[in-house]
């Protein structure tokens, strides 16, 4: 049988007009601001009408510590979505927005996978609706804004060795993590060591998954810290004048995307941190739209669930005010298996000896969530090189212990695929919702949060800061901003900080080498060593894999 790759089956697909797509939500094509034919942007007019109506209910999508290709959590979410539709229950999807750099790279796109897409998926991996260009755009402003400012007289005394306000771009480009910037003489301002991130990585576009509505994006961007004066205090945007002109180039950027999957149920993409370095969940407004325009709201959180469902509790939840009902835990054989140490290069070959040894990770992933309080639902993944021996050992173990498990094969069957994993979650819906209670309080401090997350979700022993982080960490909360959430920097490959470290590791060690204060988003990013936020291409990006003909019909995206 000839497998399709999934850029022919996105290209052909009959899309429907995004107007009749809107219509099955109760949104009118006066309620959208239209991108061409197949993708719109919601009005904050029908935004605010549709807050009248009652919530449907979140279910979260999260998954296993995952191998470099992913797992599948996004084309899980697109087809459970569709699922549910298939079976009567009215279900919109809210995801990310992929970023350009991973879409050039290594890991590809995001926008789901064989016939669990969101379309069009060429639009959605590339410019989009010009998102992160306008993230990107207000990011850059903002240094620009800062060097001018001490080129022009630096009325605010800031300290040029201890500005923390870097550049960003939405491509991976490794010469651009160190650089020196204003060379050329006195015309050029002062030089100085200046540092590129990935548009992702910017504490903007965590404000705009985080901010709920115009003028709170607009007050959180203000209170964005980017540098120290001479006597050692903070700096903020709003000081320096432009948080209403960064307003005003995200403007339209703060307005939720609506697409459609390849069955044509609604989906709403929108935001795009990544969940190793970031908060890693689309935006607040995007998810609590979804939980107005059906009955079930279906929304995922990025890599495993020590990164983005950890994060979604402790961050998103309490300042979106959300309470998740169910979660689906996307696991794979393939994934399972390399946590058993199998051969990383021999995944598909049936071996369930070490599918067994790498049920450790699940059953901590599992314990995981049990400890937020959401009921979770196991939701394997299936691939064509997955025997039915494994899927069985998989099935028991689950039973064994009482968990709901289902099968999954949207990837070749579309929402027929996942009526299984629909029955499953639906059926947890039914039970009676149970309160998400973060790890731990406001108050606590820093290094007690840090260590919380780290002995109960990681599975280790303790941490060790580093003489720079105790310092940072000190000031912080000198500052009186001890209170803020944590958000950890870490390898998505791994429960430790150690991406060699498979399974379900215990009695390690995570060292945190930074601590930085995000004022504006409203959390502390606490970084261990391997993590970048710049990445770099791989040998051969997924670029030169790619081509365009004399028509504009795209091959090689995936």
């Amino acid at each position: 049988m000839t497998v399709r790759s999934d850029i022919e089956i996105a290209q052909q697909a009959q899309l429907t007009p995004i107007t009749e797509v809107a219509a099955k939500v109760g949104l009118t094509a006066d309620d959208l601001e239209l991108y061409g034919k197949y993708k719109a942007k919601i009005s904050f007019a029908a935004i605010r009408r549709l807050q009248k109506k009652a919530d449907g209910k979140l279910v979260l999508v999260t998954a296993i510590t995952p191998t470099p290709a992913g797992e599948g959590k996004t084309l899980t979410s697109i087809g459970l979505a569709q699922a549910m539709n298939k079976l009567g229950t009215s279900a919109v999807v809210a995801l990310r927005e992929p970023s350009m750099g991973p879409v050039f790279g290594m890991k590809g796109g995001a926008a789901g996978g064989g016939y669990a897409q969101v379309l069009p998926m060429e639009d959605i991996n590339l410019h989009f609706t010009g998102d992160m260009h306008a993230i990107t755009a207000a990011h850059n402003l903002l240094a620009a804004a800062l060097d001018n400012h001490v080129h022009q007289g630096n009325a605010l005394r800031i300290d040029v060795r201890r500005i923390l306000w870097k550049r960003v771009v939405d491509m991976n480009d490794r010469a651009l993590r160190n650089i020196v910037v204003a060379m050329g003489g006195k015309v050029c301002g002062f030089p100085r060591e200046d540092h590129f991130m990935i548009t992702v990585a910017s504490e903007i576009m965590a404000i705009l998954c985080l901010a709920t509505d115009l003028m709170d994006l607009k007050k959180r961007m203000a209170a964005i810290s980017v540098a120290y004066d001479l006597d050692g205090k903070l700096v903020t945007a709003g000081q320096l004048g432009v948080a209403g002109a960064m307003a005003i180039l995200l403007k339209d950027a703060i307005k939720p995307n609506l697409v459609q999957t390849s069955e044509h149920t609604p989906a709403l993409i929108h935001g795009g941190p990544f969940a190793n370095i970031a908060h890693g969940c689309n935006s607040i407004i995007a998810t609590k739209l979804a939980l107005k325009m059906g009955d079930v709201a279906i929304t995922e959180a990025g890599f495993g669930a020590d990164l983005g469902a950890e994060k979604f509790m402790d961050i998103v939840c309490p300042y979106g005010n959300l309470q998740p009902h169910a979660a689906v835990l996307v696991a794979t054989v393939r994934a399972l298996k390399l946590h058993g140490h199998a051969d990383p290069h021999d995944l598909a070959s049936e071996n369930t000896a070490a599918l067994q040894a790498g049920l450790d990770n699940l059953a901590k992933h599992l314990d995981n969530l049990q400890q937020f309080g959401v009921p979770a639902v196991v939701g394997i993944n299936r691939f064509t090189s997955d025997t039915e021996r494994e899927i069985q050992l998989l099935r028991t173990w689950c039973a064994e212990r009482d968990i709901p498990v289902a099968i999954n094969t949207c990837w070749r069957d579309g929402g027929d695929g996942g009526k299984e994993l629909a029955q499953a979650v639906l059926q947890v819906l039914k039970q009676e919702t149970r309160p998400v209670h973060p790890l731990y309080e406001a108050q606590t401090g820093i290094a007690e949060k840090v260590k919380t997350v780290v002995q109960r979700i990681y599975g280790g022993e303790d941490v060790v800061f580093t003489n720079k982080a105790k310092k940072q960490l000190q000031e912080i909360e000198d500052f009186g901003w001890g209170h803020l959430p944590i958000c950890m920097a870490k390898t998505q490959y791994s429960l430790s900080d150690d991406p060699q470290r498979l399974g379900a590791p215990t009695g390690f060690t995570v060292t945190i080498d930074d601590v930085s204060l995000c004022t504006g988003a409203g959390f502390i990013v606490c970084r261990t060593g391997n993590v970048m936020v710049m990445p770099g291409l791989p040998k051969v990006p997924a670029a030169t894999r790619m081509d365009i003909d004399e028509n504009g019909k795209i091959t090689g995206l995936f």
